[in-house]
């Protein structure tokens, strides 16, 4: 099957995402978990520690910058689920204004990022990288607060993962999560209208939700 961008999205509103089981794997097949990964949107768990490297601030945020380098350094890792049809598929998304990424920078240089799709009040997370310490969870922090200020109801994670549920993100079923994609998707969200907050005002905002 011949992946376009229409029926991605179409994939992504009835509750299912591609993957493939190689970067060199040249089919891509259907993934509608049993139990769902979701971070709920104001869930995001600051450590104290995190909070004290976000105010650091010696890194700059940067929005949908350079979405196919973030693409590619999810992809660059041993084994991957993102074969070239996939990366080129998100990149035309990306274009099309429905896939968005979140970059963190230091000295200039891409040391992190997280991305994935939007459909309108849903956002789909699809992967992160660090090529620094701390970096995809400064990028994954920037995205949940920018989430919630852009008027979002659903942050899909697809999965669970031991370091996903450390920073808030939770598990629930497939009913359950079909639930809130259907209400994500009456809603109306903006990724691009929010700025990027200050340091400062990201762990105020975050402390007080929390």
């Amino acid at each position: 099957m011949t992946l376009t961008p229409d029926l991605l999205l179409h994939a992504y509103s009835v509750g299912v995402f591609p993957m493939a089981e190689s970067r060199d794997d040249p089919e891509v097949f259907w993934v509608d978990p049993k139990r769902r990964g979701v971070f709920p949107i104001g869930g995001f768990r600051l450590s104290r520690s995190l909070a004290k490297t976000i105010r650091k601030g010696d890194y700059e945020v940067r929005v949908n910058h350079d979405f196919a380098a973030v693409v590619d350094g999810c992809a660059d890792r041993e084994e991957t689920w993102i074969n070239p049809e996939i990366r080129d598929r998100y990149i035309d998304l990306h274009e099309q204004g429905n896939a968005h990424s979140v970059e963190i920078y230091h000295d200039g240089h891409l040391s992190g990022g997280v991305y994935g799709v939007s459909l309108a009040g849903a956002f789909f997370g699809e992967s992160m990288f660090s090529r620094r310490r701390d970096a995809s969870k400064i990028a994954l922090a920037y995205l949940l607060d920018r989430l919630e200020i852009s008027g979002f109801t659903l942050c899909d994670t697809q999965f669970l993962t031991a370091h996903l549920a450390s920073l808030g993100a939770v598990e629930i079923s497939r009913a359950s999560y079909r639930r809130q994609l259907a209400s994500a998707l009456e809603v109306e969200a903006d990724f691009t209208a929010a700025a990027v907050p200050s340091p400062q005002a990201l762990v105020q905002r975050m402390t007080q939700i929390s």
